[in-house]
């Protein structure tokens, strides 16, 4: 199911050179395309989180699969750029909700693994994001963009009916029923709802914005040709299979938040070598290490959270956060299209991200030795 709910949020990253093509359209209309998704991929978290303290997790994750159906459906039909950006807007929200229900319930299935069984979880999401481009490929090989959806919706919904079947079959844990109140577990775990976000807020926005322009980007200012810079995509997503489940473990193992820190201070210096290097085997081999250390990232922080947050507060305060980062984060394809629509070089649009997430980093690390992180949830 996941992979199917993943591949709607990154699908729109091969697309953007073919979109902006074919309906006539600027890198900031096919940004913003890009970051409506993960713009509703927020919207519906915090809502997510109280209906979750009415109605069981597995209920909601299927209401994801239908409506995420409804949605590809749409977006394949979509008569322009306005319609378009519609059902991305619509398919953000059926990805954040499904997250938000999805992951809560894979920490509570595996208690003693949470850190092993998020990056199993992550992996099948980053699955997705490996193939995005080689199914786009394909897919505009057979047909055109609308194919990319069609075929997108069908799978949706064979992978709706097969999570249904498992569910009825599936003995879930209770552990949930005791988080009735949304607002009390805010309140009361606010400490590790900030330090998440300050975690992965600005380090996911910039994100954003980097592999969403990553194609545009190489074959731009590093001068490969197009489809060489669809595979380096691949590259990037691919480096995130392994890290997933290395860094979910890791989590479990290391104390958290230093691990964390470190990981961060790596996206920020894997990113400025990646503006100072030319040469397609240098370019292969910073790919490899920028989507390694990134997407360790996330089962980090996911860990950091679910692993601590006890029962009666683990999907209202997760919500809570995830709701905002996501709002942090969703402008960055928007904010690196619209730089470059004003003329400003992909190499200074980079850099500039890193600097700027380099000072991010110091913040937090000095935060931390000086003893004002927390380190856990309050019991």
């Amino acid at each position: 199911m996941v992979l199917v709910v993943n591949l709607g949020r990154v699908v729109f990253a091969p697309l953007v050179e073919p979109l902006q093509r074919t309906l006539e359209v600027d890198a900031a209309a096919v940004g913003l395309l890009a970051s409506l998704v993960w713009l509703g991929s927020a919207v519906p978290r915090i809502p997510t989180g109280y209906l979750l303290t009415k109605v069981p997790r597995h209920y909601v994750v299927l209401g994801t699969g239908v409506t995420l159906a409804g949605a590809t459906g749409l977006a394949s039909f979509a008569p322009g750029i306005g319609a378009l950006q519609a059902a991305a807007l619509l398919m953000g929200v059926t990805g954040g909700a499904y997250f938000i229900a999805a992951n809560p319930l894979v920490s509570e299935l595996f208690p003693s693994r949470v850190g092993l069984a998020l990056g199993v979880h992550g992996m099948a999401a980053q699955t997705a994001a490996v193939g995005a481009p080689l199914f786009v490929t394909w897919a505009l090989g057979v047909g055109t963009w609308r194919t990319v959806f069609r075929v997108m919706a069908v799978a949706v919904l064979v992978a709706t009916a097969a999570f249904t079947v498992l569910a009825w079959r599936t003995d879930l844990p209770e552990a949930g029923t005791e988080d009735r109140d949304m607002f009390g577990a805010v309140r009361h775990q606010w400490r590790i709802v900030v330090a998440g976000i300050a975690l992965l807020g600005v380090a996911g926005f910039v994100w954003q914005g980097v592999f969403n322009f990553y194609v545009s980007y190489l074959v731009e200012a590093k001068d490969l040709a197009g489809p060489t810079a669809n595979r380096l995509l691949s590259v990037l997503f691919a480096a995130g299979l392994p890290a997933f489940g290395l860094s979910g473990q890791l989590a479990d193992r290391l104390p958290v938040v230093p691990y964390t820190l470190a990981l961060l201070g790596g996206f920020v210096a894997v990113l400025f070598v990646l503006t100072a290097t030319n040469g397609l085997l240098a370019l292969v081999a910073v790919t490899v290490a920028l989507g390694y250390v990134v997407h360790s990232l996330f089962p980090a922080v996911d860990t950091y959270l679910l692993g601590s947050l006890p029962d009666r507060h683990r999907a209202s305060a997760y919500a809570a956060y995830s709701g905002l980062v996501l709002l942090v984060q969703a402008g960055g394809s928007w904010a690196v299209g619209s730089l470059r629509d004003g003329g400003v070089p992909f190499t200074v649009v980079f850099g500039g991200a890193a600097t700027a997430l380099a000072v991010v980093f110091l913040a937090l690390a000095t935060g931390y030795v000086a003893g004002l992180f927390p380190t856990g949830a309050r019991e």
